[in-house]
C-alpha cells in the first residue's frame, strides 16, 4: 500500500533562511498548494492522509471539509508548526476533531523531530509517523531505528520510507532533486521489500518557490517546485497505478495490518 501524505501547515519555512513572511502569506501559499494536491488526488481517485496543524485548519475550514468529505484522512501535525509543548498533543487532537467531525488517530511531529512516545500514548493516538530512519547532517541520525513499522509504548510507529540497505530517504527533498527515473527505481525497490511506502510532501512545494529574495531557499529546496512539482507528482501517481500499487490512508494501512493472514 502507498501511504501518500501531506503536512499541511502555515508556511513558516522562510524564517529558517532569515526571511520574513506575513501570516496571511503563510496561509495563502499553503492554501493554494493544498488545493493543487486535492485536485491531483481527485483526478487519480486516490486517497491520502493530511497531517494538519490546528493553526492552518482554523484558517481553511472549506479545505478541511473537502479533505474529510472526499474520503481522505485528517491527522495531527501539532497545534502550531514552529512551537511545541507536550500539552499540544492532546489539544491539537481534540481541536482537529471538533473542526472536522473526524476521529484523529495519528500524529506527525513538525519537521519530523523526536517526540516523547509516552506523551503520544497519553494523548490517545493510535500511530505516530515522526521518524525518518536515515542520516542527514544536522537533522536526522536514526540508523539505529527500524526502517519499517514497529510498536513502542502501545503506539504503532510508522517511519518514513527509506530504501533497503543504504537507507536512502524517499521524502520530499529527494523527490525534488533526483531524476524521476531514479526516484521510481528506489521506490520500487523499497515497495517490493517492505510491501508499502510511506512518503510525505508539503503544500508549498506545489507553488513557485523560485523567488530567492522573498523566500531565501537554496537550489535544492526550490528545484522542481510549482508547476514542475504538480507534473512530477502526476507522473509518480500514474506510474504507481500502472504497477497496481494500492493507495490508502494510514487508517487503511492499520486495518490491513490487523486483518488475519496479512
Amino acid at each position: 500500500m502507498v501511504l501518500l501524505s501531506f503536512d499541511i501547515e502555515e508556511f513558516d519555512m522562510p524564517f529558517e533562511y532569515g526571511k520574513e513572511i506575513s501570516f496571511t502569506d503563510q496561509i495563502s501559499i499553503s492554501r493554494v498548494g493544498t488545493i493543487a494536491i486535492l485536485d491531483l488526488l481527485d483526478k487519480h481517485q486516490v486517497k491520502a492522509t493530511f497531517f494538519c496543524t490546528v493553526t492552518f485548519a482554523e484558517n481553511v475550514p472549506d479545505l478541511i471539509e473537502r479533505i474529510t468529505t472526499t474520503g481522505h484522512e485528517l491527522a495531527s501535525h501539532g497545534y502550531y508548526h514552529s512551537d511545541f509543548k507536550p500539552e499540544h498533543l492532546l489539544q491539537s487532537k481534540l481541536k482537529l476533531q471538533a473542526l472536522s467531525g473526524q476521529e484523529i488517530t495519528g500524529y506527525r511531529m513538525a519537521r519530523m523531530m523526536p517526540v516523547d512516545e509516552k506523551e503520544i500514548e497519553k494523548a490517545g493516538y493510535v500511530y505516530n509517523t515522526s521518524i525518518n530512519p536515515t542520516y542527514l547532517p544536522g537533522r536526522y541520525n536514526n540508523f539505529n531505528i527500524s526502517r519499517t513499522h514497529f510498536s513502542k509504548q502501545n503506539v504503532l510507529q510508522i517511519p518514513a520510507s527509506v530504501s533497503p540497505i543504504i537507507r536512502f530517504p524517499l521524502f520530499w527533498l529527494s523527490f525534488h532533486n533526483l531524476p524521476l527515473s531514479i526516484y521510481k527505481f528506489l521506490a520500487n525497490w523499497t515497495y517490493k521489500k517492505d510491501q508499502y511506502l510511506n512518503i510525505y510532501f508539503h503544500p508549498w512545494e506545489f507553488t513557485d518557490l523560485d523567488d530567492v529574495d522573498r523566500f531565501g531557499f537554496p537550489g535544492y529546496v526550490r528545484k522542481n517546485t510549482g508547476a514542475k512539482m504538480i507534473s512530477r507528482m502526476d507522473s509518480l501517481i500514474r506510474w504507481m497505478k500502472s504497477k497496481n500499487y494500492p493507495f490508502g490512508t494510514f487508517q487503511d494501512f492499520i486495518r490491513m495490518l490487523q486483518t488475519p493472514g496479512i
